[in-house]
């Protein structure tokens, strides 16, 4: 049986017993099917989504909340009254409630902070003081820990006392009087180890991997990816332990990152909204200032043709392959920079590899420059071979040779500097602090579009020079 045959069973299902208005039996309902499935009937059926949260248990409705998109979270708590929205709050983990409440408006962020209750309020307001994007606002406080003293007992009992709160017990934390993290421990270590036995005991020498509340998210996904984690403790700058990431947090940052990434690519500003949910003017906002910019220095594509007028006026024959050698090189110069941005999101590439990026791209930049000179230059003798025949009209005259020579040669000098320029320049805005998704594919294309020029007519001047120019 399809998965689409069974959403729309499901789906069949659910609209029976809305409209039959047996409450019982749509909780039961609800109660049976996954939380990602009761979050599509949320998305499928907003004129419903009221009806669904009240009818989950305040946990599940907690859990689905937390898988739905920002509007759709804010659509569904501006239908709930007062005291559904403190219930659902307090349900929430505090880095799920406080990723919801950083994308609201400070004025309801207020009002909804004075729901909860008076812990989960002080925690709320702790992780908010972490700067935004930082390991801190994806922090729980519910983990659990021990001391280095306690005995396998005393770690089990903990376990037994206060698990059921804590966001996952796969690995339990050790630390001291002081607070300080000294070490993580699987719990199978404890379930398996004498009950008397010390935790000191089951510690080992291995450097503890722990994320700083201030580093940045992508740190922590770079740590989950390097450490096979579920999760990973949190400390300060003095090792006091905090709290915990969880793995399912860091695949939201990113994905929510490669959203961003691919906007940037694009030559937009991220959106942080659906793109069919964001206001027409804010799109057009976010999409104005690139095209600004590039708007602008295309025209210097035009202060370059026209510094070349004459040389066009001379032989005509040249403007022909403008269009061709611009393309080609915003085209290598695109292909470069997307490999290389993606490169560095990953890991693969970082600033100090920059070398071994320019050795490599010199040498993809002149082989492949090198495939679509030939190619340029057999486009131009077989042109020719067909108007010596008078298959076609002359186009190229006596001189084609030359003009072969300039295309293919430019062509080998504009994909070289494309795929150099594309390289690079993530590098660079990354050294510079900046983000390297910035260095759009249509901004490299600008760049390359404007010095391609320069180059196709200084090769033009070198071989044609006395005989066209």
């Amino acid at each position: 049986m399809s998965l689409e045959f069974e959403n729309s069973i499901m789906q069949e299902q659910f609209l029976e017993l809305v409209e039959s208005g047996n409450i019982t039996a749509l909780k039961e309902f609800l109660d049976d099917q996954n939380i990602s499935d009761v979050a599509s009937l949320v998305d499928e059926y907003p004129e419903h989504e009221q009806q669904i949260i009240d009818n989950l248990t305040i946990h599940r409705a907690a859990s689905t909340f937390k898988i739905l998109d920002l509007p759709t979270q804010k659509r569904v708590m501006r239908d709930l009254p007062p005291a559904k929205i403190a219930e659902l709050l307090n349900a929430l983990s505090p880095d799920d409630r406080v990723d919801f409440l950083e994308g609201l408006p400070s004025s309801i962020v207020r009002e909804w902070i004075k729901l909860l209750s008076p812990e989960e309020r002080k925690i709320t307001l702790s992780l908010f003081g972490y700067p935004e994007n930082s390991v801190g606002r994806l922090m729980t406080p519910d983990y659990v820990y021990v001391f280095e003293k306690d005995s396998v007992t005393d770690v089990l009992n903990t376990i037994r006392r206060v698990g059921k709160n804590s966001e996952t017990i796969d690995v339990i934390y050790v630390i001291n009087d002081q607070g300080e993290l000294l070490d993580d421990i699987r719990i199978r270590e404890f379930i398996l180890s004498d009950p008397l036995q010390k935790v000191s005991e089951l510690m080992d020498e291995r450097r503890v991997i722990a994320l700083n509340a201030y580093d940045d998210q992508e740190k922590a996904y770079e740590a989950f990816k390097m450490n096979n984690r579920v999760a990973l403790p949190v400390v300060s700058n003095s090792n006091k332990l905090l709290g915990i990431v969880t793995i399912d947090d860091v695949l939201w940052v990113a994905s929510e990152e490669f959203s961003e990434d691919i906007q940037k690519i694009g030559g937009t500003e991220a959106l942080n909204e659906p793109y069919l949910q964001i206001p027409f003017f804010k799109l057009i906002k976010k999409r104005i200032g690139w095209l600004i910019i590039l708007f602008l220095s295309e025209m210097l594509t035009a202060t370059a043709m026209a510094y070349f007028s004459d040389e066009i006026a001379k032989a005509v024959v040249l403007s022909i392959f403008v269009p061709l050698i611009m393309s080609s090189g915003g085209n290598s110069g695109s292909q470069a920079s997307t490999l290389i941005i993606q490169a560095m999101a990953v890991g693969e590439v970082n600033v100090a590899d920059w070398w071994r990026v320019i050795r490599r791209e010199v040498f993809s930049g002149l082989t492949l420059g090198g495939i679509l000179g030939c190619i340029g230059f057999l486009r131009i003798f077989i042109w020719h071979i067909l108007m010596h025949h008078h298959i076609i009209g002359d186009l190229y005259g006596p001189h084609w040779m030359l003009i072969g020579l300039t295309v293919g040669f430019s062509l080998v000098g504009v994909v070289l500097w494309g795929t150099l320029s594309g390289s690079m320049l993530p590098i660079v805005l990354k050294r510079l602090g900046a983000d390297p998704a910035v260095s759009s594919a249509p901004f490299v294309a600008t760049l390359v579009d404007v010095t391609g020029l320069v180059i196709y007519f200084s090769f033009a001047f070198v071989f044609m020079k006395g005989v066209l120019l």
